[in-house]
């Protein structure tokens, strides 16, 4: 008996050790929408088209982005450049690029598999709409972000930003 009341007295001065000692550190809540939270350097949030230093899209249409989608999200259509229309600097150009954002588990395949670095998955994680429509993410809406061209490949394969 009074070895269960010193056992009980010793689990009481544990739990009340843990308690205090987070009466004393600093709270981990943030105060979102307000705060953003800053996401790991390796985050795989929404997809982004790059375009090269001329202004013209990365992607030439090569399809591998979508051939190594496990979940088939990416939907290309490419089309030939021609000296008129130049989009892209190679042959080929997307003339559709579409990806379904419900759809995509946001593995990173398809940026790992794109050889000129066209698409990239960025830190964006605000996602959520009431449109279903909307998570149908077009080339129009993939080549816009905010401050384009900002991401380099580094030895590792890994985008990262040039200019934080």
């Amino acid at each position: 008996m009074i070895q269960g009341a010193i056992a009980g007295v010793k689990n009481l001065l544990i739990g009340m050790g843990v308690t205090f000692k987070n009466m004393v550190t600093k709270p981990v809540t943030i105060q979102y929408p307000e705060v953003k939270r800053t996401m790991p350097e390796r985050y795989r949030g929404r997809h982004f088209l790059n375009r090269d230093e001329n202004g013209l899209e990365r992607c030439v249409g090569c399809s591998l982005c979508s051939i190594n989608c496990p979940v088939g999200c990416i939907h290309v259509v490419s089309a030939e450049n021609t000296e008129e229309n130049r989009v892209s600097p190679g042959e080929r150009y997307a003339a559709v690029y579409e990806i379904n954002l419900l759809r995509c588990i946001y593995c990173g395949y398809c940026e790992e598999a794109c050889p000129v670095d066209a698409v990239v998955l960025r830190e964006h994680y605000e996602l959520a709409d009431y449109d279903r429509d909307k998570y149908i993410a077009t080339k129009e809406d993939l080549l816009v972000y905010p401050e384009p061209n900002q991401f380099r490949v580094n030895i590792l394969g890994n985008t990262e930003r040039t200019n934080k």
